[in-house]
């Protein structure tokens, strides 16, 4: 019996550096069956352009190849660094393909190379993310982001919206079912017995006693002292400012920011080319670079293949451990 896990990984805007990064990384060998999704000519066109070796055969069920090529047509020409809304739905087929096959059992895993959101926007389909996409396909309610990187996790409360909406958008109800999910996500795929998170408030200094904000009073605080009841291990909130620094971030195994550019920036500073994103709270194991389509890159200049080679390795770390 096969028992090394098949993992799809999809190759993105075709006119990005996703296929650029499977071509590199089909070169390589990992504990698991990749099964890279996209157009097979884009892939090879790009393997070509970078003087590697594309001889991948065709994906079949039940393949034991330790890479092959599930090959989905772009339906217009693709042009390296050139980007064409025509395609758009053939990126969002790469996903429908991997998120069916993991739901179906087919694959343990799925890693996802960058999109391009204002291209699947220009082609008519509302789309504000990998993240969010995947959680309405799987009918899934909540969701959440978390980077892994540089030693740091770092989930967020709120994902992508203007700074504006997010001291609305950070409610009781809201946080306490990312914290839910944090902790049963590490729990369950990352194999940690009881999660110590720490959460960042919201304003400068975590409010300062309600002199800079009373979010932290009549929201944050509120929702975890309600949830250390249930028996999350659970800190803060906490200042931003001196949460990421090193003796704080000891006693953690894992950061709550309460929106999107006040976590990220540090870990990315920390790992940026070689951070996952992963997204708590599916039904399916997904993990994804740290980075965007970089269409200045593609079939053209050095480019480090890190964040997608990190991504694959977690994927497979969480399948396995996800095998009864």
């Amino acid at each position: 019996m096969d028992t090394t896990p098949r993992i799809a990984v999809t190759a993105g805007e075709p006119a990005g550096i996703g296929p650029d990064l499977c071509a590199i990384v089909a070169a390589k060998r990992y504990p698991a069956r990749l099964v890279f999704l996209g157009d097979r000519g884009v892939l090879a066109e790009r393997a070509n352009r970078r003087k590697l070796p594309f001889d991948l055969p065709t994906y079949a069920p039940g393949s034991t190849a330790p890479a092959s090529v599930l090959h989905l047509p772009a339906p217009a020409p693709v042009t390296a660094g050139r980007l064409d809304a025509a395609n758009a739905r053939h990126v969002l087929a790469l996903l429908d393909r991997a998120i069916d096959g993991c739901l179906a059992g087919e694959f343990a895993a799925m890693v996802t190379a960058p999109v391009q959101k204002s291209t699947i926007n220009e082609a008519g389909v509302a789309f504000t993310g990998h993240t969010e996409y995947l959680a309405a396909r799987t009918a899934t309610p909540s969701v959440v982001m978390m980077l892994v990187g540089g030693g740091l996790r770092v989930a967020l409360a709120t994902i992508h919206l203007p700074l504006a909406a997010v001291p609305g958008a950070v409610t009781r109800e809201g946080l306490a079912r990312t914290l839910r999910i944090v902790d049963r996500d590490l729990r369950d795929r990352f194999g940690i017995p009881r999660p110590r998170i720490l959460v960042a408030g919201l304003n400068p200094h975590a409010g300062e006693s309600g002199y800079l904000g009373r979010e932290e009073i009549d929201v944050i605080a509120p929702t975890l002292e309600a949830l250390r009841g249930e028996g999350l291990a659970i800190e803060g909130p906490l200042p931003a400012d001196t949460l990421f620094t090193g003796p704080v971030l000891a006693r953690a195994d894992a950061v709550v920011a309460m929106y999107h550019d006040q976590g990220l920036p540090v870990l990315k500073h920390a790992s940026f080319g070689h951070a996952v994103n992963v997204t708590l709270g599916l039904p399916v194991i997904r993990t994804s670079v740290d980075h965007g389509t970089a269409l200045d890159l593609a079939g053209v200049g050095a480019v480090d293949s890190g964040s997608l080679e990190a991504a694959i390795t977690l994927a497979i770390d969480l399948a396995r451990r996800a095998r009864p």
